[in-house]
């Protein structure tokens, strides 16, 4: 149960003075957080070490603590009081006016033209415009004759001043026109005004909160305390004020980052305190799978393996990320862990996010279990009926080895006879729990767990997102990879670009086309996908494919293997290829509006070519002109093609929360803190979390104490209930 002294700030905005069902809804729909639907029936929790509850837990609407994390990102300065004369149009002034006259707005046809108060000084004169005016209450606001403090945006309007709805009116020497002013993110028809009023509303009913840091740290950076903090924050007083090297920021990041590093710890420790199994085997299957692959492991991979095989055999449980860039070699990494426990008489199976990366899987796995005789099959929502109960059976009984498949491994109807090793696929795709789901599969203490991504994740980033995990790195390519010629170009030469490729095609090369990621809706991605196809058409005929997220199951894979084949021999698509589509023979890449993509994404992209023994090249089509960060993304893809210097670099372009893409999900959802510029604190947060459970496995004391109010007070309570049933 969170602390009941926290408990009135998770209640409705609602409860705050001023605040009817109007503005409720206004608040509703700026702070609370819009619903994530889950894709392909995943989760899309964050991978935060719990499942995050997010700022919805009133029921999709608005508390006082999404107040309370609500920052300003600018100020007015309202101390400046010029004459009306001398003030500037189209700025905020602050004015002394004397009040000359009411004009109410007359109404002619049902519309109703808007009240006006004129106001002058000494040699002008502006008028005050009100629309839907209640004029009582404006002649007890500004009585004629009276003298008033009013301060608002001056503007024009044929051929006569006018402030409309001035921000502040006052008494002349009263304090009701504050000369600093914060400015707050906004949504229609709310004004500045109304929100701080909610928001100090709010810092009002902050409870008195005991320290959690500790005291000789909080002197080295010259903080002050959690509530002093916060209310900085909502008070500053010049725009140093508003960064996030500002004292009061960092004190409030550094908490939200211990809470996260906090959780990640008891996530771990939960984890790591069940009890394994030690799985291990002389290595006779994996002999067979080595000696007849065509390549031999790069220095990664073998390092990787020792990591991971290290791992599988302790009695604790293996928590280990396979992090490798695109055609590094995670799925042969995987398959020889997952021979191992075969080997050793256990069960294995691979959770990929799609559909059409699971068949991938399965393909390659299949292709190089074969020496091995591993029993391998395919488990996704497509196979129904007899063949389906006829795969559940054969899994409870053992006579499969490997099973790959999508979501559908986790669901309750399927069991294994003893599934030693789970191995998640692109594991930002999934949420904790769906994780945990997985392993749970594992008969008594549960499945030894791997998971991996194609999608290289800064080191920062990896704290926040995968702290609960050991990392292993393939950072090497396999031999003989030739790197990929990356030029751009401006879409002004379309019709040169389409030239080319059909030069290349007529000399048997094979074409992807990617099309512009026009936002986050798929229809509109689809209309200018399809598009493309129809202008390309023109030019190839009946061997240009479309591929796109809207297509079944079957109609996908369908134009894919005539791809695969050599009977098409361009593909569009939408994103939809980025993961999990491997053809050798592919060896151009288009992305069309690349200045649209993020860095990451492009890379992702790029990486789809450059499998064959062909020189592979990737064309990226711009349209001018370019903004600055656009520019220096498409200088990074030219100048790199190390997956894991471009996730820095994405980094430092785009922040924390963009990263990993428009779609993705495993990144914790931040309130104050901000990466990378607060990956020092993070830093400090890991080990002061590390330090606080070694002393205190489950935070007791007082101290644990105070560090489980701040789990509940940035919502980590999912980490404080699995560490009371761990």
């Amino acid at each position: 149960m969170r602390p009941a002294r926290l408990n009135p700030l998770f209640t409705s905005v609602r409860t705050l003075k001023g605040v009817g069902p109007r503005i409720e809804g206004l608040l509703d729909k700026l702070l609370a957080p819009k619903a994530q639907v889950p894709k392909s029936g995943t989760e899309r929790g964050t991978e935060n070490g719990t499942k995050s509850s997010g700022a919805s837990g009133a029921g999709g609407h608005a508390r006082l603590i999404d107040l309370l994390w609500h920052f300003p990102v600018g100020l007015v300065d309202r101390t400046r009081m010029p004459s009306i004369a001398e003030s500037p149009l189209g700025q905020i002034v602050t004015l002394t006016v004397r009040v000359a006259e009411h004009r109410p707005g007359g109404g002619r046809r049902g519309r109703r033209a808007p009240y006006r108060v004129l106001v002058e000084d000494d040699k002008s004169a502006l008028e005050l415009v009100y629309f839907k005016a209640d004029q009582r209450y404006l002649e007890r606001l500004l009585p004629v004759g009276e003298t008033r403090v009013i301060s608002g945006r001056l503007e024009a309007y044929d051929g006569r001043l006018q402030m409309p709805h001035p921000d502040h009116v006052a008494f002349v020497d009263s304090e009701g026109v504050p000369e600093i002013e914060p400015v707050y993110p906004l949504t229609a028809g709310l004004s500045n005004t109304t929100l701080r009023k909610a928001i100090h509303g709010a810092i009002d009913v902050m409870p008195t909160l005991p320290e959690w840091i500790d005291a000789a740290f909080l002197k080295k950076n010259g903080w002050d305390t959690f509530t002093n903090s916060l209310n900085q924050l909502h008070s500053p007083e010049t725009e140093d004020d508003l960064l996030p090297s500002n004292p009061a920021r960092q004190r409030l990041a550094y908490d939200e980052l211990l809470a996260n590093q906090l959780a990640l710890a008891i996530l771990r420790a939960t984890m790591k305190r069940r009890a394994g199994r030690s799985i291990s085997a002389p290595g006779r299957l994996r002999r067979k799978i080595l000696d007849a692959l065509p390549f031999e492991l790069t220095g990664a991979q073998a390092r990787s393996l020792a990591e991971i095989d290290e791992d599988m055999a302790d009695a604790l449980h293996m928590l280990r990320l396979l992090q490798g860039d695109v055609g590094s070699g995670k799925t042969i990494v995987a398959l020889l862990a997952m021979a191992t426990a075969a080997e050793a008489g256990h069960q294995a199976a691979l959770m990929a996010p799609t559909e059409l990366l699971a068949r991938q899987h399965l393909e390659t796995i299949e292709r190089f279990a074969a020496p091995a005789q591993l029993r391998v099959r395919l488990l996704t929502g497509r196979e129904r009926g007899k063949d389906r109960l006829a795969i559940l059976e054969d899994l409870k009984a053992g006579n499969i080895d490997i099973l790959i498949g999508t979501h559908a491994l986790f669901q309750e109807a399927i069991a294994f006879r003893d599934l030693g090793l789970a191995v998640i696929d692109e594991q930002h795709r999934f949420g904790v729990h769906q994780r945990l789901a997985l392993q749970a599969k594992g008969a008594n203490a549960g499945a030894e767990l791997l998971v991996m991504t194609a999608t290289p994740i800064p080191r920062t980033l990896l704290l926040t997102s995968h702290g609960d995990l050991d990392v292993s790195r393939l950072d090497e390519k396999p031999p003989g990879r030739q790197p990929v010629l990356t030029r751009t170009v401006s879409l002004e030469r379309l019709d040169e670009v389409v030239e080319g490729i059909d030069r290349a095609v007529r000399g048997g090369a094979q074409v992807y086309w990617v099309c512009p990621l026009v936002s986050d809706s798929e229809m509109l991605d689809l209309a200018a996908a399809e598009e493309r196809f129809a202008h390309l058409q023109k030019h190839f005929g009946d061997k240009v494919g479309l591929v796109h997220g809207k297509l079944a199951g079957k109609e996908k894979d369908a134009v894919m293997a005539r791809f695969a084949a050599g009977d098409l021999s361009v593909l569009v698509s939408t994103t939809v290829i980025e993961v999990g589509v491997d053809v050798p023979n592919a060896s151009i890449m288009i992305i069309e509006h690349a200045e649209r993509f993020g860095l990451a994404q492009l890379h992702q992209l790029r990486g789809r070519v450059g499998r064959g023994a062909a020189q592979s090249s990737c064309v990226l089509l711009y349209k001018q002109p370019l903004g600055e960060i656009a520019r220096e993304r498409l200088n990074v893809m030219r100048s790199t093609e190390d997956g894991f210097v471009i996730a820095e670099e994405d980094l430092r372009l785009r922040g924390g929360g963009e990263v990993l893409g428009t779609r993705q999900s495993g990144l914790p959802a931040f309130r104050v803190a901000q990466l990378p510029e607060h990956q020092d604190l993070l830093a400090a947060a890991r080990d002061e979390a590390r330090l606080c459970l070694s002393r205190m496995p489950r935070l007791e004391g007082d101290q644990g104490e105070r560090l489980r109010l701040l789990l509940y007070l940035f919502e980590r309570d999912d980490a404080v209930k699995l560490m009371r049933a761990g």
